[in-house]
């Protein structure tokens, strides 16, 4: 038995209970969690906004020890620190061929497993493959990646969703360029992650929007040189900041039509705006067909911060090692797996960074 946070059905309360996990089968790894970031792309799932079969043990960000490997399972042992990986790829599909990996068709395959039982039988499925709000999880073997080296698997949690998808924002899909100025909407855990990424790209101005005024010294912490509290003038402000032209890239990490629409139009003509947030499909977001030709702007969508988590780690640990980048910052309430719930009424009203469940 361990306890865990299970989703009994879209839109119910978070239960924390206890389940019973399998042994790892062939292919399979058991982790003893260490921390597991909240993120909003687990309250997506709990409202119904992303869907996934339920009931689920929900969590996706998170890092953890090796307790035990199923057989075939060699890249990985016993007493292994691992970083979870909730979006592996196959390999084999169209996208993966290509190089596309974060856009992997069969990446929430795993999904529609039953992972573990609740006390009275009931079978569950991993929330977003990897089940981290969970003292233990059991996870296929290529949802875990050894775990940087010289960086503690409490701060290592964030590695595997908000750190990879706001670094990737910008090195990816974004490609910032030295000397060029970036505004960031929505200052949560991605946000923060952006900002930290933007510094690092040697971004010249970047530019924090958020609707709270609490917000403003963590974002300062991670590299903003600007804060501006969002209003129906943003836009207007971020030219302003920017001699007049609007920001070369934008990077909306909320999700909502109207700050997608505001993130756009604070780019200057022919600037890029990336939209890492997620909306649902019932809100749109609308466009001229005249704007779009005579700004000549590009609007792009980012799974993941466009990343191979492979590739990537590496590349953030040498950061993370070198002081360029801080994960303990991003961290703004360190709760247990009773303070979920709190943790998605902060995130609803739009209060801290990133809250970190602590095992």
């Amino acid at each position: 038995m361990v306890r865990a946070a299970v989703l009994p059905a879209v839109g119910a309360p978070l239960e924390i209970t206890d389940i019973v996990l399998p042994e790892p089968a062939p292919g399979q790894v058991r982790i003893a969690l260490a921390a597991a970031g909240v993120c909003h792309s687990d309250l997506s799932l709990s409202n119904g906004t992303m869907r996934v079969p339920v009931p689920a043990v929900l969590g996706h960000e998170g890092a953890g020890t090796v307790l035990a490997v199923g057989e075939g399972v060699t890249h990985v042992a016993p007493g292994d620190g691992v970083v979870l990986n909730w979006a592996p790829s196959c390999g084999a599909c169209f996208h993966c061929g290509i190089g596309e990996v974060w856009l992997c068709a069969d990446a929430l395959k795993g999904t529609a497993n039953l992972h573990a039982r609740t006390a009275d039988g009931t079978g569950l499925h991993p929330g977003l493959n990897v089940a981290a709000f969970a003292e233990e999880t059991v996870v296929a073997a290529n949802c875990v990646l050894p775990a940087p080296d010289g960086i503690p698997l409490t701060d290592a949690a964030l590695l595997g969703c908000a750190v990879l998808t706001g670094y990737g924002a910008i090195h990816h899909s974004a490609q910032v360029r030295q000397g060029e100025s970036v505004v960031v909407f929505g200052i949560g855990g991605v946000g923060l992650a952006v900002l930290q990424a933007a510094r690092i790209a040697g971004a010249s101005r970047i530019i924090a929007v958020d609707v709270s005024p609490a917000k403003e010294e963590l974002a300062r912490q991670a590299g903003a040189t600007d804060y501006v509290i969002a209003s129906a003038t943003t836009p207007r402000e971020i030219r302003k900041l920017t001699g007049g032209q609007g920001a070369d890239v934008a990077v909306e990490c909320v999700g909502r039509p109207a700050t997608i629409r505001a993130a756009w139009e604070s780019t200057r003509r022919g600037g890029r705006t990336t939209v890492v947030g997620i909306g649902g499909k019932d809100q749109e977001v609308t466009f001229n067909a005249l704007e779009i030709f005579h700004w000549g702007r590009s609007l792009t969508g980012c799974v993941y911060g466009n990343s191979d988590p492979a590739r990537d780690l590496p590349a953030l640990a040498d950061h993370i090692r070198a002081g360029r980048f801080d994960l303990s910052m991003m961290v703004t309430e360190r709760i247990g797996l009773d303070g979920i719930p709190a943790a998605f009424d902060n995130m609803i009203a739009g209060k801290g960074g990133r809250a970190l469940v602590v095992f």
